[in-house]
């Protein structure tokens, strides 16, 4: 009888993740809404969208609203801005400050990445929540909503966007939660093909899972499908190479069919269907690494030493010393290669660095009270043009990629249409991905956590809003002078009432 009973509770909780049991459950209020879907492609430069390289998209776009002033959050990295979509806030905030992330509690030697392995290891050492912000998925999951992630990149982006699962289920090829939905997934859909390209099998396998899962009356309230490319292509053989270019097509091909299930069961009209991008592209054209470079400058004994470690541009001094610290900022003020340098406020929550030459953590909404090390390095960039044509280019190492503070990673795209959006509206107003999780939130007239940076793009949605303020278009400079010239930094921004945009930096040596 026991064994029994046993079965009988495995057999309920494997239930409540499938497709049936998500259309039996759902409230009645939940199967009468309207569903939001997020589309990310990642690493999707506006100038990708062309009819010949993404005909859906494109065709898509010309019916939809659109954000003309849309920002990557910076480090322009994939982690940070999912973490930052799915909290609504800045890494400042959520806590989230790097594709890779040092806690001395898991390394006190080196930084680790953020796989869902990593961040598991995270969770384990640390005092608190992973991330310091509210989710998405959590204030959904206190109203009785849920929200479902799709994704095909890393298990860690996947793993960010909704980590607490709350209530919903994440479906990644390397990671499916709750691991008793993981049985269910793999009867419905199958496991990812192993014939032909693994990327395309796996940008196939999610869309496989949302129109199986997410694309009906009965399906989570909101879900979010991430495609890893153009990413993945980009980073390998550059922008523009015939690998980048057929992976854009092949992931527009899949948005394509996101359609046409909508089209084929009587969905169209219920859906509102919001995409962006976790950061743009730049080619890269750099031979220094950091963290060498600050072992050859004699402030790193090793690449095990804990006297300074680094977790991709940020630097962590031991002791936060402050002779050491400003040695190092003068040493990179000197390198061609080195772009912006941010250290923390000259005062509490001035955009002044404590060091001249230099912005703060507080400017670029990247002062996490406990997690933000001691200088922040963005690669120098220019606009130059690649063999193919794309502008934008940076000293980082590697054939292409992101994470700088170029107008070329943070400039993105938003696209926006359906029954809560305004029928082809444009705004010229700034908007972020923090603002993302706002609007969703307003839209279906839920609480917006205090944490939440971001503001509601309100003059894209039907539902009236507030006027976000007044739009002010903002130059920082600082400058300091070496025997061997000056180093001049400026940061431009755009202000909106009380949301600050950062919108790129420059650095000049003369």
């Amino acid at each position: 009888m026991k064994n029994k009973s046993k079965i009988f509770a495995c057999f309920l909780l494997i239930a409540s993740f499938s497709p049936m049991v998500f259309g039996q459950t759902a409230s009645p209020a939940t199967s009468n809404k309207n569903k939001t879907l997020l589309v990310f492609f990642d690493g999707l430069r506006p100038d990708y969208i062309t009819e010949q390289q993404m005909p859906n998209l494109f065709a898509f776009r010309k019916k939809a609203s659109t954000g003309e002033r849309h920002h990557s959050v910076f480090p322009t990295v994939t982690r940070v801005n999912a973490a930052s979509y799915s909290t609504g806030s800045y890494p400042g905030t959520h806590g989230i400050l790097g594709n890779a992330v040092y806690f001395p509690e898991v390394d006190k030697n080196k930084s680790i990445n953020t796989s869902h392995g990593d961040l598991s290891k995270v969770m384990s050492a640390i005092s608190g929540p992973l991330l310091t912000a509210v989710t998405l998925g959590e204030v959904l999951e206190s109203a009785g909503e849920k929200m479902m992630v799709f994704s095909s990149g890393t298990t860690g982006q996947a793993f960010l966007q909704n980590y607490k699962i709350s209530g919903g289920a994440i479906i990644n090829p390397g990671l499916i939660l709750p691991d008793s939905f993981k049985t269910q997934v793999l009867a419905d859909i199958g496991p990812v093909a192993t014939e032909g390209s693994e990327d395309e099998n796996r940008h196939k396998w999610i869309t496989d899972g949302l129109v199986k899962y997410s694309l009906s009356k009965e399906a989570p309230l909101v879900s979010a499908i991430w495609f890893s490319d153009p990413d993945g292509a980009a980073h390998e053989k550059g922008i523009g190479s015939d690998e980048a270019v057929n992976a854009i097509k092949f992931v527009d091909a899949q948005f394509g069919r996101i359609l046409d299930t909508l089209n084929a069961r009587g969905l169209a009209e219920q859906y509102n269907i919001i995409i962006s991008t976790d950061h743009g592209f730049v080619t890269h054209s750099g031979k220094q690494d950091l963290t060498e470079f600050l072992i050859k400058a004699g402030f790193k004994k090793d690449k095990e030493s804990d006297d300074v470690v680094v977790a991709d541009g940020l630097i962590y001094v031991k002791d936060r010393n402050e002779e050491t610290i400003e040695k190092i900022v003068v040493a990179l003020h000197k390198e061609e290669w080195v772009g912006a340098v941010f250290t923390k406020a000259y005062k509490p929550g001035s955009t002044k660095g404590w060091l001249e030459g230099t912005f703060s953590f507080d400017a670029i909404h990247f002062n996490h009270p406990k997690r933000t090390g001691d200088i922040l390095v963005s690669p120098q960039w220019n606009n130059e043009k690649n063999t193919n044509g794309f502008a934008g280019a940076d000293f980082a190492l590697g054939v292409a990629g992101h994470g700088g503070s170029s107008p070329h990673e943070i400039t993105i795209a938003l696209t926006a249409f359906g029954p809560d959006i305004k029928k082809l509206a444009t705004t010229n107003l700034p908007t972020s991905n923090v603002d993302i999780a706002p609007t969703i939130l307003a839209i279906y007239g839920l609480p917006i956590p205090k944490e939440m940076d971001g503001r509601v793009i309100s003059e894209l949605l039907k539902k009236p809003g507030q006027s976000p303020g007044k739009v002010v278009e903002e130059t920082l400079v600082s400058e300091v002078k070496y025997p061997w010239g000056t180093y001049k930094l400026t940061l431009y921004f755009t202000t909106l009432g009380k949301y600050r945009y950062f919108n790129f930096s420059r650095a000049e040596r003369r």
